[in-house]
């Protein structure tokens, strides 16, 4: 359930606030006016759009780079189990830094740090395990693992340039200030619509609902635009990412 309370926020506190504030100054103040609203519809309802379905569109980027880096670090692991000359040793030794790969990377995405030295590290253990084990390992074995790990790489290089990337800040945050001053805007022009002789609780909930669903999809843009995280509804499901997975 807490889930779904995600969406509220502080910034619905804000509008809710702003809600409340707005029609009761227009009342008391008898602030009324008619205005057309198209053009604030479309200063807060176009960017708002955009943003989601880039914020989705980037979820949808994410799964697909993760589906590649799993199955290439797999296949990775596969061509040294399938190999007859490598010794088993050096076999758990190449699945245990590949693991390790995984990890690494994954414990990056979760945070919003972007410090990458850990997963690059790990990359360059595998590939100073690759040329001290050449010998051992054959140039064929050697081959297939090097073009697998690096769409492993190339992958996970993809995964850390939509964790570093959002949508346009500038963007969202035109949005959310004409979020902000929508009720200013739009409460004497639902008062003069409905009506100055209209109980007033109505123009109150006209005011709250319509303010309440532009900051939730706001807030549901904001939580789906970092999908690593696993606090919202829509986040990435890692565990069925990992090489390992049960």
């Amino acid at each position: 359930m807490s889930r779904y309370l995600i969406i509220i926020n502080h910034r619905t506190l804000l509008t809710l606030i702003l809600s409340i504030l707005m029609p009761f100054l227009a009342y008391n103040f008898e602030v009324i006016y008619n205005i057309d609203l198209t053009l604030l519809s479309i200063a807060i309802i176009f960017p708002l759009v955009f943003t989601i379905r880039g914020a989705f569109r980037r979820r949808e980027k994410a799964l697909e780079y993760l589906s590649r880096f799993r199955s290439s670090l797999k296949t990775v692991i596969n061509v040294f189990q399938s190999s007859t000359k490598v010794p088993q040793e050096d076999k758990d030794h190449a699945r245990l830094i590949l693991n390790e790969v995984n990890e690494t990377l994954f414990d990056h995405l979760k945070t919003k740090e972007e410090n990458f030295q850990p997963f690059d590290k790990k990359v360059e253990e595998f590939y100073s395990f690759l040329s001290e084990k050449s010998d051992v390992i054959g140039n064929g074995t050697r081959e297939k693992a090097l073009r697998f790990f690096k769409d492993s790489v190339e992958s996970a290089d993809n995964l850390i340039a939509i964790h570093s990337h959002r949508t346009p800040v500038s963007l969202k945050a035109y949005c959310l200030i004409f979020i902000y001053i929508f009720p200013i805007i739009y409460t004497p022009t639902i008062i003069n619509k409905i009506g100055y002789d209209t109980p007033s609780w109505l123009t109150f909930f006209i005011v709250i609902l319509s303010e309440f669903i532009l900051i939730s999809l706001y807030n549901i843009q904001d939580q789906m635009e970092y999908p690593f995280d696993d606090e919202g509804l829509d986040d990435i499901k890692f565990d069925i990412f990992r090489v390992t997975r049960k």
